[in-house]
């Protein structure tokens, strides 16, 4: 990316306003993987436009201004409806959405030992109850799902990156390597993103400073000058999933990217087998992302989350076109 390309700066500098924005010259890259997750493969040439994406995720303090300036009202804040989930438990359909919550003893593999469904949990209280957001302003907002992304984006005047998109401005220009900065996940020592170190989901030893969330741009920038595209939170893109990606075109061009990802694979709670939800592609890894349970800090990793839940490890940034 040329150096002197003009960066999109919002109005007086308002730590509220939409993220400032840098220009990413489009291109071709070589997208996903074949060897990390099934779900990358089959790694395969992409090309992408130019676009606007923001410098770091949206933060507290910029969601908060959403909110006051729309009065919207995130997913996790409305009580579920009764006609979305049949056969739920009248008790159960109360706000609330799903927080991390590591378990004191392990046994087996279960994820429902470490994530559990709390009333009360939405973004102005992350894990519910007493839990606040006071002194976190300038953290990545989360407990948003992706109604309430495309809510602000819109509200904005932006949108949520395809997963291509997404991808190709996380590489920073770098092509080739495992991880976004190079191929040694802290290079000489230096910590690059907020990630889980230790043994998850019971112990994290927090080298790099912190447990949960960390403030935006505290780690360095990638090629590109974007600050954490790699870890912290998950960002939601507009993709629905797929369990890997197409087979590369017999054509040795390139493949254009769908601006809305095409067919939507869905899933099932098992505690609602009756119910089925959309599920999109969130990308980056996290901050419970660690190297026994979940090598999903690089570039080329991909989850598919569903679109209507909301989680203490979810967030997102957007982009403009044109």
């Amino acid at each position: 990316m040329d150096e002197r390309v003009p960066q999109r700066a919002e109005a007086g500098g308002d730590p509220a306003a939409p993220s400032r924005q840098i220009w990413i010259e489009g291109g071709t890259f070589l997208m996903g993987s074949d060897v990390h997750y099934p779900e990358e493969a089959p790694a395969h040439p992409v090309r992408v436009d130019g676009f606007w994406i923001d410098v770091t995720p949206v933060t507290n303090r910029q969601f908060m201004a959403f909110v006051e300036a729309t009065g919207y009202v995130t997913v996790a804040e409305r009580p579920p409806r009764v006609e979305d989930y049949p056969g739920a438990k009248p008790h159960m359909l109360r706000p609330g959405s799903v927080i991390f919550d590591p378990p004191k003893r392990l046994s087996g593999t279960d994820p429902s030992q470490w994530w559990n469904y709390k009333f009360g949990a939405d973004w102005r209280r992350p894990y519910g109850g007493q839990s606040n957001i006071r002194g976190k302003y300038d953290h990545p907002v989360v407990q948003v799902s992706f109604e309430d992304a495309v809510a602000y984006a819109q509200w904005a005047g932006r949108d949520l990156p395809t997963e291509a998109e997404w991808e190709f401005a996380a590489k920073g220009g770098l092509e080739g390597a495992e991880f976004a900065w190079g191929d040694e996940l802290v290079p000489d020592g230096r910590f690059m993103a907020n990630t889980w170190h230790g043994q998850f989901p019971t112990e994290n030893r927090k080298p790099d400073g912190y447990e949960r969330t960390s403030p935006v741009g505290r780690f360095p920038a990638n090629g590109y000058g974007l600050l954490d595209m790699i870890g912290n939170v998950w960002e939601w893109t507009s993709d629905y999933w797929s369990v890997r990606h197409p087979d590369p075109a017999p054509s040795p061009c390139c493949v254009p990217a769908n601006p809305r990802g095409g067919m939507a694979e869905a899933s099932r709670d098992p505690r609602l087998p009756d119910v089925l939800i959309a599920r999109r592609v969130v990308k980056g890894g996290s901050h419970l992302c660690a190297p026994n349970y979940c090598r999903r800090y690089r570039p080329a990793a991909r989850h598919p989350h569903e679109e209507n839940a909301a989680t203490t490890h979810i967030g997102f940034r957007c982009i403009s076109r044109g």
